[in-house]
């Protein structure tokens, strides 16, 4: 299946938390996107490996995504190797999307740094035809989307510019919120994480709203470009 917008996604809520207003948003445009997760984010202090799939599969409906498949790398531990490299060249090539979207070039968690890199080297190197790889015993061809773009993780990165996502807001929180065991739920006996405070998710809409307000909306999303955009009309930017 080929996709416009292809997410890139250390652990499952990381697409949920950094752009599914944007997804959203896309999807109802008539865009087919999707989201493969690097990890099953077996590290994770609540919830587990099973819980975490299920809240994944209700969370993509929610969003209106085209596909989304988990890559099993090991959480904590995967590298930016061949290996590696090798595999998201594959799904890269498989998906064919225009837009990739990937982690955040730093943050606090170490994860989301190295997916970025590795979805950054990735995105070159498939296109690379002497480069071969494999989808169900087939040569894959050659594939390079054509823009490259980063969402904004738990620390503050100023971003390049801001998607309206009034109308998608509250499906993005829906979104978030599938992840139950993540969240603030006040009725879980899992153990405390800063993630599981409500004072998280007024974070998440405060900066929703910071965005938002840079461009006359209530609610943006941030995100970081690879290379310059390119503008046609100067007055039709919001």
């Amino acid at each position: 299946m080929k996709l416009d917008i292809l997410v890139l996604a250390a652990h499952p809520d990381d697409a949920e938390l950094g752009c599914s207003g944007t997804l959203i948003k896309q999807a109802k445009l008539g865009y087919k996107t999707g989201v493969v997760d690097f990890t099953k984010g077996e590290l994770g202090t609540r919830g587990t490996v099973k819980t975490r799939e299920e809240e994944s599969g209700n969370a993509s409906k929610i969003m209106g995504l085209s596909a989304r498949e988990n890559l099993g790398f090991r959480d904590g531990y995967f590298k930016v190797d061949e290996e590696h490299l090798h595999e998201v060249i594959r799904v890269i090539r498989k998906y064919q999307p225009e837009v990739l979207i990937m982690n955040a070039p730093s943050d606090r968690h170490p994860d989301h740094g190295r997916a970025h890199q590795l979805s950054k080297e990735a995105g070159f190197l498939a296109g690379l035809k002497n480069i071969k790889t494999l989808e169900k015993g087939k040569e894959q061809e050659a594939w390079r989307p054509k823009t490259s773009y980063s969402y904004i993780q738990g620390r503050f990165i100023e971003p390049d510019f801001v998607v309206d996502i009034d109308d998608s807001w509250e499906k993005k929180m829906e979104a978030i919120l599938a992840y139950k065991t993540q969240f603030y739920d006040p009725d879980s006996k899992e153990p405390k994480t800063w993630l599981s405070t409500p004072e998280f998710l007024k974070l998440l809409e405060g900066r929703a709203i910071e965005f938002g307000q840079a461009i006359g909306s209530k609610y943006g999303e941030g995100f970081l470009v690879q290379r310059w955009l390119g503008v046609d009309d100067i007055m039709n930017l919001k």
